[in-house]
């Protein structure tokens, strides 16, 4: 029997990343279970072949060998693992808990202390690589811990990521490097806002402006993945603008505690706010592009 068959692993947090890391899990023959408030989301995870989903996890605490969180941020995490009916006091000594949400270094360093009085292993491994990467099992995941907290969930990071990367055993520089790198992601959606918006306001159709940037150096990934939206006038959300809100606040309070400037991080957080501030903090992070007054967006056309 290999050893991933033996491993019972339950995500918690079934959007768009966390769904796509279970199905991958399950995919990979993981014994999988999930966790959500999302009833919908439970009932497709369970038809799609999980031992279980429920609302919370007391039913099957017991059975793990690993647990996924990939909810929104450190306050979800400390509530489901050390709130009123918590899952760290549930699980067996020596579970290994992967924390994927992204979180600040100092938050991983309190929820890894926390979890050691349950004698429960971290894992601090933030991930990336969008809705479509996650499903396929090919998320990039920046992780630190112990060498027994990868080796615990080396089954989990084979069936959820074709990157990972051992940042080091200092629980918080997994989520160090993961809010580095949000940084450069929100900037470039803010950057490529800005520069559809020009566009839009200099007459240039916006599908062919995004049809030469992404053919030409300026692209990035960002840019090509999320001004597609604003050409659909789909700003159903993937990623929400309060999501980078919140990350780009933790870069933010993260460079503070360096005592590092930060011009273009800075400017992107007050646009992202300025959007939530207008209302749009639940739209995809592409609406930060309604900030632009006085231009024409193209708006979804509604199928027949």
């Amino acid at each position: 029997m290999s050893q991933s068959s033996t491993i019972s692993v339950c995500i918690i947090g079934l959007g768009s990343m966390g769904m796509g890391a279970a199905l991958s899990c399950i995919n990979a023959g993981l014994s999988t279970y999930g966790v959500d408030l999302n009833p919908a989301a439970l009932t497709s995870l369970r038809q799609a072949g999980a031992i279980d989903a429920q609302s919370d996890a007391s039913a099957f605490a017991a059975k793990l060998d690993a647990v996924l969180l990939l909810v929104v941020n450190a306050m979800q995490v400390k509530q489901i693992l050390f709130g009123e009916r918590g899952l760290a006091a549930q699980l067996p000594a020596g579970t290994a808990v992967m924390v994927s949400s992204t979180i600040s270094a100092q938050d991983a360093q309190s929820i890894a202390q926390q979890l050691e009085h349950y004698q429960l292993i971290m894992l601090d491994a933030p991930v990336s690589g969008g809705a479509v990467k996650a499903a396929a099992g090919e998320m990039t995941v920046m992780a630190s811990g112990s060498t027994l907290a990868f080796e615990k969930l080396k089954p989990v990071l084979d069936a959820i990521a074709s990157q990972v990367y051992c940042i080091g055993e200092t629980i918080g520089l997994g989520s160090t490097v993961k809010i580095i790198h949000q940084l450069l992601a929100g900037v470039h959606i803010a950057a490529g806002a800005e520069a559809m918006a020009m566009a839009a306001r200099a007459g240039i159709p916006l599908d062919t402006m995004y049809d030469v940037v992404t053919h030409a150096a300026g692209n990035s990934w960002m840019f090509e993945n999320r001004m597609r939206h604003v050409i659909d006038g789909d700003y159903s959300p993937k990623s929400t603008v309060d999501i980078f809100v919140k990350d780009l606040g933790l870069v933010s309070d993260t460079a503070k505690s360096l005592n590092f400037p930060l011009p273009l991080a800075s400017t992107a957080l007050t646009m992202f706010t300025s959007a939530s501030n207008a209302g749009l903090g639940e739209q995809d992070d592409s609406a930060v592009i309604k900030i632009f007054s006085g231009i024409a967006l193209p708006e979804k056309q509604e199928s027949h």
